[in-house]
């Protein structure tokens, strides 16, 4: 597994293994290992995510919420299921999981709403399913393919993208279910700071609590983490299929409706047996968009680069425009890759050949 930084031209972490250089950079190890059989990478957003403004209560618990995603994807594809079960199983786990901004834990629009994103893609034909702007489906992930799926068409929104997700069955819950008090303050905090209006509390959510929530609370996120939310699963099952999913529930105090790179099929989530990649992004999805990042990696890909090599050049390019963020990236051989342009993403892998691993940091090495 490998990682990418802009300006650091550094090899962090690899299934391979690690030496060092001269410089004092990781680089690949000429160590070898089987090549594996099902493989399985996931993210939970990238940012200004730095070890000095996280407690160890924090990172103790965005680790172990990793390896529980990781721990879901797996057992699919370890008993031969197929890269978009895997996909959908590790992510709907993030999406419940309130550390994470998708889902249960996601940001809350101007207007005091949580808005949600998703979109999957299958990479042995290039079906696609996306969803926007969902307030009462509790996996909007499940809603991307039932879309892809059960549709002819590959992106619904809003109020119609969320009664064909009930006419498929998928559960609904009331909007206070994505509720959480920390992402409500973010809320207020950023509309304080933007001089606008502050909505009243949503319906159903609990009463405010009596004593503020502690900045070191191991089940939240650090207040002011700037963070570009959304969590995201590439996979290769044993079958030689790839498959890429995406959730999130977008940027703090959106306003208008926007929407932005994560349902974007090509933007934010791309797959493609034919060119032997997938591609899940997190990262500032209107620069996302422009520079059409999933599919041009996988582009850069079939024209023989590496999955590092590709996304480095892609999130580099995104950053030319004014945009940060990161990618994670499956190639057909079950390499994953990770490239990224700010100080911190959170991310895992494992296979066939090798146990799980997570990391944070930018200039961490996954273990």
């Amino acid at each position: 597994m490998t990682c990418g930084t802009r300006g650091r031209g550094a090899v962090i972490g690899a299934v391979l293994g690690l030496a060092v250089t001269a410089a004092g950079l990781p680089a690949l190890a000429q160590t070898e290992t089987p090549a594996p059989t099902w493989s399985l990478a996931i993210h939970g957003g990238a940012g200004t995510i730095e070890r000095d403004r996280m407690t160890p209560a924090q990172d103790t618990a965005y680790r172990e919420a990793l390896e529980k995603a990781l721990a879901a994807g797996s057992a699919v594809l370890a008993a031969g299921g197929s890269a978009l079960d895997a996909v959908q199983a590790a992510v709907e786990l993030m999406e419940d999981d309130p550390l994470f901004n998708a889902g249960r834990g996601a940001v809350f629009t101007a207007a005091g709403r949580n808005e949600l994103d998703a979109a999957v893609m299958d990479g042995t034909n290039r079906a696609a399913g996306a969803v926007a702007g969902l307030t009462t489906t509790r996996h909007p992930i499940a809603a991307a393919r039932a879309v892809m799926e059960k549709s002819p068409h590959v992106f619904l929104i809003g109020e119609g993208a969320e009664t064909f997700a009930a006419s498929q069955g998928l559960e609904q819950v009331p909007p206070s279910f994505f509720f959480t008090e920390r992402r409500w303050q973010g809320l207020v905090q950023t509309l304080r700071q933007r001089g606008l209006p502050i909505p009243a509390r949503p319906e159903g959510a609990p009463p405010p609590p009596a004593v503020p929530m502690a900045d070191n609370d191991p089940s939240a996120p650090p207040l002011n983490e700037r963070k570009f939310g959304t969590v995201g699963a590439v996979a290769l099952d044993s079958h030689g299929r790839l498959a890429a999913a995406t959730s999130t529930g977008g940027t703090s105090a959106k306003q208008w409706g926007r929407v932005g790179d994560v349902p974007v099929i090509g933007a934010g989530t791309y797959a493609s047996n034919a060119e032997g990649c997938a591609v899940s992004a997190t990262g500032d999805g209107e620069f996302y968009i422009r520079a059409s990042v999933a599919r041009d990696i996988c582009a850069r890909m079939a024209a023989g680069a590496t999955g590092q090599a590709a996304g480095q050049a892609e999130v580099d390019d995104a950053l030319s425009l004014g945009g940060y963020g990161g990618v994670i990236v499956m190639d057909r051989a079950g390499i994953p890759d990770f490239a990224l342009t700010t100080s911190g993403m959170y991310r895992g892998a494992v296979s066939s050949a090798a146990p799980a691993r997570v990391a944070i940091y930018a200039d961490e090495e996954e273990q």
